[in-house]
């Protein structure tokens, strides 16, 4: 699932006629990144949730048959946030566990490498505390993630769950963290360390930074 339903506040006036996830960098859809590499790593089918201009996001990326995969999606009337929006979306989902990855990040991150042990709810990619949140989110111990501890690491927005995660939880507005902190809480998080590039575009600035990234020669080539 690829988390697409935020309004962009911050990157404003850029997101009131375009929907964030098809805001262009380097010469296509930042969203189109995340379809590509999912696809590589065998991943075929996708759901997509979407709000604000939702129907410029299905119009944009239409079934997934151009990459090999197969798009469904989950509209919202107002956005529900990232539990609400997982939540709203688990009939798509299946029963298995699934990936989730947040639309507005970018990463070279191994799609095909998410693993969650049988005894897990979950399984975060954690990355290093970029200047704009240099207090990060997590503790990463032994390959269990918690709320707190001397070393916080920040997640990186992608993520393997279990539908049982959201066991009894309504399809309404409601942040993820919460629940996976009351998760960790009970030793059923995972996590891992991923060094390679990742960069949360949520700002012009950082979109910016982004499109120089990815229009270097190095990049174009795929590092």
């Amino acid at each position: 699932m690829i988390l697409a339903a935020g309004r962009g506040k911050r990157l404003r006036p850029l997101t009131d006629r375009t929907p964030k996830p098809l805001l262009p960098v380097a010469g296509k859809p930042l969203i189109e990144y995340h379809i590509e590499a999912l696809a590589v790593a065998g991943i075929q089918e996708l759901v997509i949730n979407h709000a604000h201009l939702g129907t410029r996001v299905e119009q944009a990326l239409g079934d997934g048959s151009r990459w090999g995969v197969r798009i469904e999606y989950s509209p919202e009337t107002e956005a529900l946030g990232t539990g609400g929006g997982i939540c709203n979306a688990l009939p798509l989902l299946g029963s298995q566990p699934f990936i989730v990855v947040n639309g507005d990040v970018w990463t070279d991150y191994d799609f095909g490498c998410l693993r969650l042990a049988d005894d897990k709810l979950a399984h975060l990619v954690l990355v290093a505390n970029p200047a704009h949140h240099p207090t990060g989110d997590f503790a990463l111990v032994d390959g269990r993630v918690l709320d707190q501890g001397e070393v916080r690491w920040t997640f990186s927005g992608v993520g393997i769950y279990t539908p049982e995660l959201f066991r009894g939880r309504e399809p309404e507005a409601f942040p993820l963290a919460p629940l996976l902190r009351e998760t960790m809480a009970e030793g059923r998080v995972s996590g891992e360390l991923f060094k390679g590039q990742w960069i949360d575009v949520g700002t012009p600035e950082r979109l910016g930074e982004l499109e120089g990234m990815l229009n270097t020669p190095k990049q174009r080539l795929g590092g």
